[in-house]
């Protein structure tokens, strides 16, 4: 009979703690012991067998602290999507108040056109793209027995998944193609709304982009106006003057004030938001999600050490893969599902994968 370290280790911690509760049994509490006990059911289920390894413990000794992250993020998702709108209908409102009549009487026709025209169009795309990332499913493994393949069983829901399917703590069930959480939305990011939640990073980060550049010099002009006006009330309360400070009425330092508001915010979030944009282009030109990542980057190290190589099987090449990813199926799709707001499906059920879908293109293999 073989013995594994991890065994023996059972057998001592086991004899050690039979003998500490013989030993102290008429000294304790009934409430105590209970308490001991379950202390004691805790530290046996850490060496239960030789799988045990560093993640069981891990996750087991800060099990507590995963629950009440998930409970907060849970708790916190209306709160943040309130934010989300607020934050964005005061950028409207100072547009629409404060930048709209600037526009209407200093640019050229031309221009005003051009900025009526796209910011309307951009508006429209950010908000119909967060109402889908919202208030669409990520998608969900069916409950009920049927015969579709899956990979392992969930040990939270105790059920099958398939493949690129992960358990959400904070949704508490299982997520088809799940990348992960997305407390802004106070939904799972998954396969029916990975589409919806790019296309709304990205069209707000364009927004954001936009009316920094644009609002670039009305920011620099109500900047100098609010410094100029206070280093006048400076000097004039050192030296004494009576020369009075340059007469801004309340309402032109409140339009000072929203545009310098307006730029240093959409210039916060365009920086940030752009930056996350840009790596979320960078996984589905991989064809990964941020899940897929770890788990292929884990894989990868595993077969290298066996002096093999990983390849991702879900990847079918970068342009093939955004045609996936967006549902492009033929050239007018670029136009009907990417530039303008469209509610189709994506590809396939999240359940099975295929190796190339039907229309996509795929290079022929090199002949030796």
């Amino acid at each position: 009979m073989r013995c594994s370290p991890g065994s023996v280790l059972h057998l001592l911690f086991s004899g050690r703690i039979r003998f500490c509760s013989r030993r102290g049994k008429s000294r304790l509490p009934p409430w105590l012991r209970k308490i001991w006990a379950y202390v004691r059911l805790l530290a046996q289920s850490l060496c239960f067998n030789t799988l045990t390894d560093s993640d069981v413990v891990f996750d087991s000794i800060f099990e507590p602290v995963f629950w009440t992250v998930d409970y907060v993020t849970r708790w916190f998702g209306l709160v943040f999507v309130c934010l989300v709108v607020i934050l964005t209908s005061s950028i409207l409102v100072i547009a629409y108040i404060v930048l709209l009549p600037l526009i209407l009487n200093t640019y050229s026709p031309a221009w005003i056109a051009w900025h009526i025209c796209y910011g309307h169009w951009n508006l429209i795309m950010i908000a119909f793209h967060y109402y889908k990332a919202a208030k669409t499913s990520p998608g969900y493994p069916p409950t009920e027995k049927n015969d579709r393949p899956f990979v392992s069983v969930c040990k939270k829901c105790i059920m099958p998944k398939p493949a690129r399917t992960h358990h959400c703590g904070i949704c508490n069930r299982c997520i088809l193609k799940m990348d992960h959480h997305c407390p802004w939305l106070n939904n799972c990011v998954g396969h029916l709304n990975h589409r919806y939640f790019f296309s709304f990073c990205l069209f707000m980060s364009l927004g954001c982009v936009y009316c920094s550049i644009s609002g670039r010099n009305l920011f620099l002009d109500a900047y100098s106006a609010l410094e100029v006006r206070q280093l006048a009330c400076c000097f004039l309360l050192v030296t004494n003057f009576h020369t009075p400070a340059p007469s801004y009425t309340f309402k032109d330092r409140m339009i000072h004030k929203s545009i310098i508001y307006m730029w240093v915010l959409t210039s916060t979030v365009g920086v940030a938001l752009g930056a996350l944009t840009v790596w979320h282009a960078v996984l589905i030109s991989r064809g990964e999600t941020s899940i897929d990542r770890h788990i292929n980057k884990k894989e990868r190290q595993r077969l290298a050490a066996w002096g093999k190589v990983f390849k991702n099987p879900f990847n079918y090449g970068k342009l093939n893969n955004w045609k996936v990813f967006l549902g492009v199926e033929k050239r007018s799709h670029w136009v009907t599902r990417v530039l303008l707001p469209s509610g189709h499906p994506p590809h396939g059920d999240g359940l099975t994968w295929d190796i190339f879908p039907p229309w996509i293109t795929v290079a022929p293999p090199m002949l030796p």
